[in-house]
């Protein structure tokens, strides 16, 4: 048999290693068993199978979101996403990320906005839900760096909260205590876009009716919405957050000698990653989403 030049042999499954595993109780040996007829009654006549792939509401979201940023809104895919999110509604006035899962807060938050940049009036049974469930999980505050960024992108979140991601990362040598090629793929896909997003700072002025302000617990005015720290003054968190501040404090300077250069190099990279051939940056949503933001603030159509 001709072995195919796409397998890569790994040291660590040598033949000689490879044994099957022997289930001696009689509860495992049945599930065993009902898996392997699951599989079997779902393979094709020629062998194969093909599973569909089930995405939660945050997508559709996520796109309506962007949509309205980039100011070019298509009425019917909006629609479809608006019908996407409203049937994973939960029966709580939630959304999941996961089937079967509870109401998560960035999924809540972001379907929300979507409905409302799509038209839905607060005052609907479902947006009044889906309200009263955001506040008991905590409302914005709670939502994590990235979804926040979203909404900082809309004027619903102040910038000066979120993590300073200087473009300068991407120049530093492979030699240096921290570079991009010392992240996993994913996370420097999602990072180097989020470092032009960040130089720029593209903000969208929206009208009064589609603010979020009913989404803050405490209300927006006079809060502190910084990352809190952890309780030892030494951890890795703290350091992070104590650079950030450092980075935060530098910026009025306007000193940025390397700015420009690392603008181009991350446009660079960008392009390098999404020509031909490509499905877009790391073939992941956020990544490509992030990307086609970036894209825009350099100038793209």
């Amino acid at each position: 048999m001709n072995r195919s030049t796409d397998v890569i042999a790994l040291s660590s499954a040598r033949a000689h290693q490879i044994h099957g595993d022997t289930a001696v109780d009689a509860e495992i040996s049945r599930a065993i068993g009902l898996a392997q007829n699951n599989l079997l009654r779902q393979q094709h006549a020629d062998g194969h199978w093909c599973g569909e792939l089930m995405v939660d509401s945050t997508l559709c979201s996520d796109f309506v979101l962007f949509m309205h940023w980039a100011g070019e809104v298509d009425t019917q895919i909006q629609q479809r996403c608006v019908q996407h999110i409203l049937k994973r509604q939960l029966p709580d006035g939630g959304w999941n990320i996961y089937y079967g899962g509870p109401s998560e807060i960035n999924a809540c938050v972001k379907a929300y906005f979507a409905l409302k940049l799509a038209g839905c009036s607060p005052d609907l049974p479902f947006m009044q839900e889906a309200r009263s469930n955001i506040l008991r999980l905590g409302g914005v505050p709670k939502m994590n760096t990235f979804s926040k960024l979203y909404l900082a992108l809309m004027g619903q979140f102040p910038w000066q909260y979120l993590p300073t991601i200087p473009v300068e990362m991407v120049l530093l040598p492979s030699w240096a205590p921290f570079h991009i090629y010392k992240m996993s793929s994913w996370s420097r896909a999602m990072l180097v876009p989020l470092a032009v997003i960040n130089h720029f700072k593209p903000t969208r002025v929206l009208p009064g009716d589609k603010h979020l302000h009913e989404l803050y617990p405490l209300g927006t005015e006079h809060q502190d919405f910084r990352l809190p720290r952890s309780e030892r003054f030494w951890t890795w968190r703290n350091f992070f957050l104590r650079m950030d501040e450092v980075l935060k404090f530098l910026h009025p300077l306007n000193f940025r000698p390397m700015r420009q250069p690392a603008l181009a190099e991350a446009e660079r990279w960008m392009l390098e990653r999404i020509g031909e051939g490509s499905d877009g940056l790391a073939t992941v949503f956020p990544a490509m989403l992030n990307c086609m933001i970036a894209l825009r603030c350099l100038g793209y159509s």
